[in-house]
């Protein structure tokens, strides 16, 4: 079977299937066939007797991530089921729902979408009577947000003299205690927000050294697509899981 699809690749893109062993990054343009490949690769480890659950495939899109299982499925059958792949807050929530408790949340935590941290944004905004044309609850969690893929918490962001120059040239000082009883409220509720999936698997990760092995051994092969638009956060957590066995693939533009 593994004749069937090296057969429909290129040198250069057979080349990259085969090296299964060790870093490797693939770039290309748009359109060169990059996914496939890394969907190929899969195959070929789960022909070579890969257990699917030591494969770690992370995409952007839900889409992109059931597109590929399917392709992989074509070739290898049912077996690709059991492969983790999906988008990094999907994988890795499903991973904090099993270790939440170690962090201090329920693992039956309430994952916010955008609207619901607006409102909650929205609500403090209001407690604290702040001025809501110039703290917009949008801005206020874009700013969060950016925090916590630079994995900032709140009490970095408080002490920190550069962000607080920032908030203040910008006349919105109170950001950082907007932070701050926004993730108080979160926590007192049991909810992560989306950001929160990546930052918590941090330092998850970063305080509990017995989970990141259990990981490290389960996950054995790590591969990313789409690689140019991880973020700092995403980027480390793939780099811890990979510290091991150090077999990484990244695909990207």
């Amino acid at each position: 079977m593994a004749l069937d699809y090296l057969s429909l690749l290129n040198p250069s893109q057979a080349s990259a299937v085969m090296q299964t062993d060790g870093p490797c990054m693939i770039i290309a343009g748009a359109g060169s066939g990059k996914t496939r490949v890394l969907t190929y690769r899969i195959a070929h480890l789960l022909e070579k007797g890969v257990d699917p659950f030591n494969i770690l495939a992370l995409t952007f899109t839900n889409k992109a991530a059931k597109e590929m299982r399917a392709r992989v499925e074509k070739v290898v059958g049912p077996n690709a089921r059991n492969l983790w792949m999906g988008t990094f807050h999907s994988v890795f929530a499903k991973i904090l729902r099993s270790e939440a408790d170690k962090i201090g949340y329920p693992r039956s935590f309430t994952i916010y979408d955008t609207q619901d941290s607006k409102t909650l944004i929205g609500q403090i905004i209001k407690e604290l009577e702040l001025d809501d044309k110039l703290y917009k609850p949008g801005l206020v969690l874009g700013r969060i947000s950016q925090a916590k893929n630079k994995l900032i918490s709140v009490n970095q962001y408080l002490s920190d003299a550069a962000i607080k120059a920032d908030d203040e040239a910008s006349l919105r000082p109170k950001i950082g205690v907007l932070y701050q009883q926004y993730q108080q409220r979160c926590f007192k509720a049991g909810a992560m927000d989306f950001d929160d999936l990546l930052f918590n698997t941090n330092v998850l990760f970063r305080e509990h050294t017995d989970v990141l092995n259990k990981y490290q051994n389960m996950f054995r092969f790590v591969m990313i697509d789409e690689y140019q638009d991880t973020n700092y956060s995403q980027y480390l957590i793939t780099r811890k899981l990979a510290a091991k066995e150090r077999n990484i693939c990244v695909v990207g533009d």
